[in-house]
């Protein structure tokens, strides 16, 4: 039975049109409101041209003319970001774009978070907006690692504040865990592990104390880990392990034990692998191990 919230008042039974589309694979939320207003979709034969709609399983509906598939299962892959891409969908400044670029034969995804430009490393991909934002969640307080190369020759006294929590134009971040992995020259590796993500968080925390951020690499993001993915490659995570990782169920796919996961590269230079990557990454770098897919990701 179709709900439309034509009163004004909330509707509480099945869930928005725009929602249902997006869970189904046919367009993001916002790409879905508008095919809505085009008058492209109908719910029981009846054409509709407002997204302030509610439907259940019970309720049938076409795009184009078209039945709308099953919902997809939610799927989760592993990208590993090359640098100069911005995570968008669109960029107004037409520079390329992590969507732009990723192998073909992908779903239509969305990104975990983001990485910006001048960053690189692992970037989670997702087909399901839910699973998404429950990622993204600080209560979800997954760990996530950087190896960082700065300029300079920090201390465990330049790093103390990073490690007590800072406090920048009056936004206080959580405190972080850092290491000092090597001195370079002019400049030092360090491994940063923090857990809430903020806007060019480490970039700003380690400017605040004095030392400028030449690299940034993600190497971990809760219990998945970048390894010895290639760079412009995907790699799906077994619906097992994100079961086991998440909790899901009911709407996980169960046959995802039955195959190994995927991994696409994009077509262009030769993959550039673990340590091979990083030549001046310091050594031990978790981007140079990676564990078994076949077995259940460690968390960190």
């Amino acid at each position: 039975m179709v709900k439309s919230d034509t009163s004004g008042t909330s509707q509480h039974s099945g869930d928005r049109i725009a929602k249902v589309l997006a869970r189904a694979g046919v367009a993001s939320r916002r790409q879905a409101e508008i095919l809505i207003v085009e008058g492209r979709v109908s719910v029981n034969g009846k054409r509709i041209d407002s997204p302030a709609l509610n439907v259940t399983p019970e309720d049938r509906i076409t795009v184009d003319g078209k039945p709308l598939r099953a919902p997809e299962p939610a799927r989760l892959w592993l990208y590993h970001k090359p640098l100069g891409l911005v995570t968008t969908t669109r960029d107004d400044e037409g520079r390329p774009t992590v969507f732009d670029n990723l192998p073909e034969g992908l779903p239509r995804v969305v990104s975990v978070g983001r990485l910006d430009l001048n960053s690189e490393g692992l970037l989670l991909l997702t087909n399901d907006g839910t699973l998404k934002r429950k990622l993204e969640l600080p209560s979800t307080g997954w760990l996530r690692k950087y190896r960082v190369r700065v300029n300079g020759t920090p201390t465990d006294e330049m790093l103390a504040p990073l490690r007590d929590g800072v406090v920048i134009e009056g936004e206080r971040f959580l405190p972080m865990i850092v290491s000092v992995d090597r001195q370079q020259g002019a400049n030092a590796w360090l491994t940063i592990g923090i857990r809430e993500g903020r806007n060019r968080e480490i970039r700003r925390a380690l400017s605040q104390v004095g030392l400028s951020v030449n690299r940034l690499i993600r190497i971990s993001y809760g219990p998945f880990q970048l390894g010895t993915l290639a760079k412009g490659a995907v790699e799906e995570v077994k619906a097992r392990v994100l079961r086991e990782q998440l909790g899901q169920s009911g709407d996980m796919s169960q046959d995802g034990d039955a195959t190994k996961p995927q991994r696409r590269s994009k077509p262009g230079p030769a993959p550039m692998r673990g340590g091979k990557s990083l030549k001046d990454a310091p050594a031990g770098s978790g981007a140079a191990k990676r564990p078994a897919r076949s077995r259940p990701v460690r968390k960190t």
